[in-house]
């Protein structure tokens, strides 16, 4: 047999028992898979949040590397009377 997790929690054998009841599965495959998909589910927040904190840096390292005197005008590019491009 394997290790065993004894859970005193009426409320978590009501959930897992009705669970099972309405996939068929048994008890520890619905309470693996609660666990697996709530694992899953908060590495996916940590990876989210870690590569956030990562592009705020770069582009904190970029804004401090930028002039100044940058504008978003463009219109040096565009022809005056047309609109088109040079």
């Amino acid at each position: 047999m394997g290790t065993q997790l004894n859970i005193k929690s009426e409320d978590a054998y009501r959930l897992a028992s009705r669970l099972s009841e309405l996939t068929g599965e048994s008890l520890t495959a619905v309470v693996t898979k609660a666990l697996r998909t709530e694992l899953d589910r908060e590495q996916r927040l940590r990876d989210q949040a870690a590569l956030e904190e990562k592009l705020w840096a770069i582009a904190g390292e970029i804004k401090a590397n930028m002039p100044d005197d940058v504008t978003s005008d463009h219109s040096w590019l565009y022809d005056e009377d047309t609109g088109l491009p040079k």
